[in-house]
């Protein structure tokens, strides 16, 4: 016996041009010996064991409770309760619980030039493999439930309310896996003092080498584990330091452009202003005139 819910939706031309629009949104509680998948499915989703099937969208399950199996045309993977399984367009792939426990599954579909072209890109590069643990997470399944309501009422703006929501469903899970990988681990307190060093001297010239050393690692370890926990490298944190810094001196302060270069140690003005509108997108002298 299957107890849950799901709503099928109909995306308008204008959700698809939002860039990321939602296809379905569910819940199932799969009681032990059930048929799996139940029927009353549409044909686009419907599967046997036997067949499997290829979906036309990304979908995001979370299985809270239960044991299965998830299998692709390369490998076999085991569920167990706290399974997040990423399911691509195109992909062949089939799953189901065992027969002797059952699961519950929390599912999200979804599609849009947004999730084809950068989201599920950057996504897949953190969660390599299409099955990953991240256990018990209450926000995560917090977020289901809001898409399922969601869906539920259909309202209007409601895809473009779940567009932001599968957005910020699909960081956590980066997040927590970033987070998982750097647990108990002694270079995640040294990346913390690196960055608080590195906070504190904001105005000054650094030499990450030195730094590194001070923490007894070699540079290049440093270099690599610093950029994998927060995302860029020691040297581009700093630097992106200095430019938040210098943005807020420009638009708070009658300092000139030269003085705000020299106290921020950049080593010319002309350097300054060229780096600054490389990663700000605009001149440090047009920002200023910048109306209020």
């Amino acid at each position: 016996m299957e107890n849950g819910f799901y709503n099928y939706l109909t995306p308008s031309t204008s959700d698809k041009d939002w860039g990321l629009y939602i296809n379905v949104a569910g819940y199932a509680e799969i009681n032990p010996g059930t048929i799996y998948p139940p029927k009353g499915h549409p044909s686009g989703y419907y599967f046997t064991w036997d067949s499997g099937r290829k979906l036309n969208e990304f979908q995001i399950i979370y299985i809270t409770d239960g044991y299965g199996v998830f299998e692709t045309r390369e490998k076999t993977w085991t569920i167990s309760p706290g399974t997040i399984i990423t399911l691509h367009p195109g992909i062949w792939h089939r799953y189901k619980p065992k027969q002797n426990t059952g699961w519950k599954e929390y599912y999200a579909g979804f599609m849009g030039s947004l999730a084809n072209q950068n989201i599920m890109t950057r996504y897949s590069q953190f969660l390599t493999d299409p099955v990953v643990y991240i256990g018990f997470q209450e926000k995560i399944l917090d977020i289901y439930n809001r898409l399922i309501e969601e869906v539920k009422e259909e309202k209007p703006g409601y895809q473009q309310v779940c567009s932001g929501l599968l957005i910020y469903l699909i960081g956590n899970l980066v997040s927590i896996k970033r987070n998982k990988e750097f647990g108990g681990k002694v270079i995640k307190e040294k990346i913390l003092k690196a960055r608080l060093h590195i906070k504190g001297n904001i105005d000054n010239n650094i030499d990450m080498q030195e730094l590194a050393s001070d923490l007894n690692l070699s540079y290049s370890y440093f270099r690599t584990m610093f950029k994998k926990y927060t995302g860029t490298s020691p040297t581009q944190y700093h630097l992106m330091l200095k430019l938040q810094k210098a943005r807020e001196m420009i638009v708070s302060t009658n300092k000139s452009i030269k003085e705000i270069s020299n106290k921020l140690n950049f080593n010319s003005i002309f350097y300054f202003s060229q780096i600054f509108k490389q990663k700000m997108g605009i001149r440090p002298s047009k920002l200023r005139k910048w109306p209020d």
